[in-house]
């Protein structure tokens, strides 16, 4: 074939390609029939609401899944076949605050995986073109950076998970301490949590703000609490709503139970401050073993060493 055939055959799928992506953008952009209805049935009951009528959120996870809907909630489904461990991924995405569904973070893991994929591609097509070699080995590479890629996802949400927890623990003791002055003032548990959630911000006071929702739809306040510590992954947050919870439930003082759990939580904190120091000891002796000390030796003995190679010339 000539090169003008292939410029034109080049330029017909080219052409066909930005046709079919501007009427898939079209699509999109097309508002779904919930945003329309959803304003004028708010107020009736919600009985037997799918999760598929949920309005779509503007997260790129949902932009992808817009676009490439089919492939990718299949390849999630394979995900989660393979991987498994549903309740677990449910329990990460509320402890680290992430308002989605499993079948959306799975979704994330392909997309992640799928990242990985075209960058390990894209660098074994660069690999081939300066040196040819077995493409074997790199479709090998391309399928372990897709695995990569999943497990990633899986290991960052862990990290989400963690640096929300020490953040609630660092919140924690200020948080306490606001109760506790709100309730010995006089107010009632209810409108102290309502003070404090104001006056406040951050994991745990959006964590309180949950509870004091739950507690304004009529749920009893001991039991918002019960279900906050069986939610939450720390153990002192835990102790610290059952405390709440009984406080309420038998009519024992609120206002000591808190200043002694805020006392708790900042005893812990030091304890886990000395904990940590001890442990990065050993490391604080790596520098001086490998890098102070030889120096101090070579600059003690190297004059004896010049001396000695002088004096037997």
């Amino acid at each position: 074939m000539t090169p003008a055939v292939w410029g034109g055959l080049l330029g017909a799928a080219t052409g066909g390609g930005v046709l079919l992506v501007a009427a898939r953008a079209r699509a999109v952009r097309r508002p779904q029939l919930a945003l329309r209805v959803l304003p004028y049935v708010r107020d009736l009951p919600q009985v037997g609401r799918t999760p598929e009528l949920r309005v779509a959120s503007s997260s790129p996870t949902s932009a992808a899944a817009g676009v490439f809907g089919p492939m990718l909630r299949s390849a999630a489904d394979a995900v989660e076949r393979v991987l498994g461990g549903a309740t677990s991924v449910r329990r990460r995405l509320q402890r680290a605050g992430i308002d989605k569904s499993v079948h959306e973070f799975r979704i994330e893991q392909v997309l992640w995986g799928v990242v990985a994929f075209a960058l390990a591609a894209a660098w074994g097509v660069l690999r081939m073109l300066i040196a040819p070699g077995s493409a074997l080995t790199s479709l090998l590479l391309c399928a372990i950076a897709f695995v990569a890629g999943v497990v990633a996802r899986d290991t960052h949400l862990t990290s989400q998970v963690r640096s929300r927890e020490r953040r609630i623990l660092a919140e924690f003791p200020t948080v306490a301490e606001l109760l506790a002055l709100a309730v010995a003032a006089g107010e009632g548990p209810v409108a102290a949590l309502d003070r404090v959630v104001r006056r406040s911000g951050g994991d745990l006071s959006a964590d309180l703000a949950r509870v004091l929702a739950e507690i304004r739809t009529g749920e009893p306040v001991a039991m918002a609490f019960d279900r906050m510590a069986s939610a939450t992954g720390l153990p002192l947050v835990a102790r610290f709503a059952q405390g709440v919870a009984i406080a309420v439930e038998r009519g024992t003082p609120l206002a000591d139970v808190l200043h002694a759990q805020a006392a708790d939580v900042r005893e812990a904190g030091r304890r886990e401050l000395i904990e940590t120091a001890a442990r990065k000891e050993v490391f604080m002796m790596v520098p001086v073993v490998f890098l102070v000390l030889p120096i101090t030796v070579l600059f003690a003995f190297w004059p004896g060493v010049v001396g000695l190679h002088l004096t037997t010339r």
